[in-house]
């Protein structure tokens, strides 16, 4: 075993140690013991000096100053000792500042280590729990996911809707995931349906304010329970879109429901009573899909492109102030029952015909304008395309763009631009 070190001392106390108190005491001892020796010395050298020259003969006097000479010798040498001494002394005192220094240093040294392994320590720590807790959150909006699009293919109808709930309910507290969600509605409403018989758009708008569209009918669906039920799921994912891309009041700020920069793909997709009025979106793909019902896109801002070709407008769309900040793009899209793009802006390209080539042919795909079109104080930044248009009806009153006109060809009047 080994023996505990003694109690400290009282000069440990006071911040000395022993070997530095006992060289203190033997300098001054020393120190003394030279003084007395030097006045013995001196006092026995003076006498001597009396006692043999005090007669003051000459040789008395030479001799004197050959003493006096070997004095000042001693004296000096005893000096330049002396000064040895206190410059000993003097370095001993700076290697002793030194080490001290050298350990204070040494003790800031550990002492800064320490605090910066702690520091280390609290930080890996908080990326742990940092990385827990997302791994956790992460974890949790999977589950709420996969939860919500399995709802989704369920057979029953109340079960579908909650799913529908469940995943605006997340896109809505996640931004970072709304895009995903968007595509999977989108998604949905991609899957092959077929509308009810009868199934006409209601006498009130699904999203915003009472008022209908003129040629809305309320007609009752028939067609089989189910389809009527899937119709109503449907149009809740239409109206969770239509809502979340609404951003209000354009002369205030957004509201907080309002997802920007979301992008539509609804290539092919059967729609039913369409009101996106006022929305703002991104890309959107509607080419190929089936506008049932009334079509409302009233002032709605396209921020990228707009993809319209080949889709088919069942009733009258409306297109009134809307904003197109990407292309436009309507080739071989069929209007049945009129359209209107009344003070619409075209920010680049506007094609509503031409030439499409498909392996290496090519081949008229125009738009089809069933009723009214009216394109009345449309802005093109560039200038619209409408070659190949057809016109269903030619005696009613058209508004098209400027230099465009139908031509007079009454088995197949089509849009030519008249420079």
């Amino acid at each position: 075993m080994s023996t505990p070190p003694p109690p400290p001392g009282d000069e440990e106390l006071h911040g000395t140690t022993r070997g530095e108190r006992l060289g203190k005491v033997l300098a001054t001892r020393t120190i003394v013991l030279a003084g007395l020796i030097v006045v013995i010395v001196s006092a026995g050298t003076l006498g001597l000096l009396l006692t043999l020259f005090g007669a003051g003969t000459q040789a008395d006097q030479a001799q004197l100053e050959v003493f006096r000479a070997t004095g000042n010798v001693v004296l000096g040498t005893g000096g330049a000792v002396a000064l040895l001494l206190a410059a000993r002394r003097q370095r001993l005192g700076e290697l002793e500042l030194r080490r001290k220094e050298q350990e204070l240093t040494q003790r800031e040294r550990a002492q800064h280590h320490i605090e910066q392994v702690a520091a280390d320590n609290r930080e890996h720590q908080l990326r742990l729990a940092e990385d827990a807790r997302t791994d956790a959150v992460e974890r949790r909006i999977t589950e709420l996911y996969t939860k919500a699009a399995d709802q989704l293919g369920s057979e029953k109808t109340p079960i579908r809707l909650a799913g529908l709930y469940a995943l605006e309910r997340l896109a809505q507290n996640t931004p970072d995931q709304r895009q995903t969600i968007v595509n999977l509605l989108c998604a949905y409403l991609r899957l092959p349906y077929t509308l009810p018989r009868g199934a006409q758009a209601p006498a009130w708008s699904s999203l915003r304010s009472p008022d209908a569209p003129a040629d809305a009918q309320t007609e009752t669906p028939t067609g089989g329970h189910a389809s009527e039920q899937e119709l109503e799921v449907r149009m809740t994912a239409q109206r969770i879109l239509a809502d979340h891309l609404y951003p209000g009041d354009p002369a205030g700020p957004a509201r907080p429901e309002y997802w920007p920069g979301m992008s539509l793909n609804l290539t092919g997709a059967v729609l039913y009573h369409v009101d996106f009025r006022g929305c703002r979106v991104g890309n959107v793909r509607f080419g190929g899909a089936r506008f049932a019902g009334w079509i409302r896109f009233e002032n709605v801002e396209f921020t990228g492109y707009a993809i319209f070709g080949g889709a088919t407008f069942e009733r009258s769309a409306n297109f009134k102030g809307a904003r197109f900040h990407g292309s436009a793009l309507f080739r071989g899209a069929t209007f049945h029952n009129g359209v209107t793009f009344e003070g619409a802006r075209f920010a680049d390209d506007a094609i509503f015909g031409g030439l499409r080539t498909i392996d290496g042919i090519a081949h008229p795909d125009g738009a089809v304008f069933g009723g009214a079109a009216s394109f009345a104080a449309a802005s093109f930044s560039q200038a619209p395309v409408l070659h190949d248009a057809h016109v269903t009806d030619s005696a009613v009153d058209h508004a098209w763009p400027p230099g465009w006109k139908v031509s007079n060809d009454s088995e197949d009047p089509r849009l030519i631009f008249d420079s």
